[in-house]
């Protein structure tokens, strides 16, 4: 692209760290051999299969839930932006590749092998990408389609020793693009109209589809993807705008949040020109940490652990990994290499968020009565503290994803924290988790607000007088 491009605008090389750990997120895991169990079923995030054998097979859905397989993925964001600017996209997935092993034989023909000496047949994969461009006023004027397509193709390359040869394969895919933009209202504000003059506040929808044909209905799933879009998402820029947060939206825009629908993918903020629209649910501003020396294609494991048990395979199972694929290969060159000065820096890291200068009001050090093992909020006419009993409500906009399958559960509060805006936060262990004593060992907690939790403890015996303990007067 040219300087203006996509690839210019701030946020997208950190956004491009995080879609490239999703576009390989369960490629292969550790061991990283062939013949491990986990790697018989692959390719479990943002499969869109085509059309015709998705609709045989009862991929109909529209959840957020990108593991959940279908033909089509929806995202709709909300950007403020002028009538001239212009919005870029970025489509990127896998294409799979088949690697086959053919031996010789003594008349000089070939046969598909398992294995050839070190060769294994396995299916890779290559990255593809496919850029979109529209103006608002052109979107404004009507959606706009397009058709992709990658072509397919066949390769043979020779075995050392004349023992064979490999084939890799790659068949054809068609994609489908329709962009949209609808001009949405924004609530009134009791301060000044929250967009500039000539800005306005729109609904951004791309909608991505599997437009091949191929193959029949009746073909069996590892077949099918061969003509799949894997691990699809999109990355979005709108330069001279900016991109409006869906989990945490402003007041005035909390209404067109609201009313967005997304499917098979969800969108996140990196900065606020660029979105990532990724099947895998993430935070705004998500980053790959700096310790990280590298994919491991697992971001929901510890590097370390990865690392540490890496190491530990067997020279049989080492060679079978660097047969098994390439990237397996660069896993073990890399930890391989690694020194114990590299090991260590994986072991932790302590980063203070405290600002430079004086202890802030809301630091322990400066306020030595905000005491979380003593203080207390009121919920529901309940005095809730240390040692309390919950049932957890989390709601459903600006939470973890992960905490909605805690819905109902009970807790027992650990503490209660004040955070940096003078909100209280509920520190919380699950009570059915086999873990439990474990974490409250560790301090590993979870977080609720009060207000997403339901006391389980009897109700005050009359209202507060004047503020809770370790509160501000």
């Amino acid at each position: 692209m040219d300087a203006n491009g996509i690839d210019a605008a701030p946020g997208f090389r950190a956004a491009l760290a995080v879609a490239d750990a999703v576009l390989y997120e369960g490629y292969l895991l550790y061991p990283y051999r062939r013949s491990s169990p986990k790697n018989q079923v692959r390719w479990q995030f943002g499969v869109l299969l085509p059309e015709p054998w998705a609709r045989a097979h009862g991929l109909e859905g529209g959840g957020v839930a990108g593991s959940a397989e279908s033909w089509w993925q929806q995202t709709e964001c909300l950007l403020v932006a002028p009538a001239d600017a212009v919005v870029r996209g970025r489509l990127r997935f896998l294409q799979l590749r088949r690697r086959t092993s053919e031996e010789r034989l003594p008349d000089g023909g070939h046969r598909e092998a398992d294995r050839v000496g070190e060769a294994l047949s396995f299916d890779e994969a290559v990255p593809r990408e496919l850029d979109v461009l529209a103006s608002v006023a052109e979107l404004l004027a009507g959606e706009k389609r397009l058709d992709l397509r990658v072509p397919g193709s066949e390769t043979v390359t020779p075995l050392p020793g004349s023992a064979g040869r490999t084939r890799w394969r790659e068949w054809p895919l068609s994609a489908r693009v329709t962009l949209s933009l609808t001009p949405c209202e924004t609530a009134a504000t009791t301060a000044a109209a929250p967009l500039p003059a000539g800005e306005t506040l729109f609904r951004l929808r791309v909608r991505t589809e599997n437009a091949g044909l191929e193959p029949a209905p009746e073909t069996p799933r590892e077949e099918a993807l061969q003509y799949a879009l894997i691990a699809c998402h999109t990355l979005l820029t709108v330069p001279g705008g900016r991109f409006v947060s869906l989990l945490e939206p402003p007041d005035w825009a909390r209404d067109a949040a609201g009313a967005c629908v997304n499917a098979h993918t969800y969108p996140v903020l990196s900065g606020d020109q660029v979105v990532l629209s990724s099947p895998i649910l993430l935070y705004d501003n998500p980053r790959v940490a700096p310790e990280s020396p590298g994919d491991l294609h697992d971001a929901a494991e510890i590097d370390e652990i990865l690392s540490l048990r890496t190491l530990t395979l067997t020279d049989a199972e080492k060679r079978e990994a660097r047969a098994t694929d390439p990237r397996a290969a660069a896993i073990l060159d890399r930890v391989e290499a690694m020194t114990p000065e590299d090991l260590a820096r994986l072991h932790g890291t302590t980063r203070d968020l405290r600002p430079a200068g004086p202890v802030p009001w809301w630091h322990p050090e400066a306020d030595a009565s905000v005491s979380p093992d003593t203080d207390a909020v009121e919920v529901a006419g309940t005095l809730v503290r240390k040692g309390s009993r919950v049932r957890l409500r989390p709601r459903l906009r600006g939470s973890d994803p992960q905490d909605m399958f805690l819905d109902g559960r009970t807790a027992l509060v650990e503490a209660v924290l004040l955070d940096v805006d003078g909100a209280r936060h509920l520190a919380v262990t699950v009570e059915d988790d086999p873990a439990a004593e474990l974490n409250q060992w560790y301090g590993r907690y979870r977080y609720f607000a009060p207000e997403e939790t339901e006391p389980l403890d009897g109700p005050l015996d009359g209202p507060l007088d004047g503020p809770l303990e370790g509160e501000p007067a």
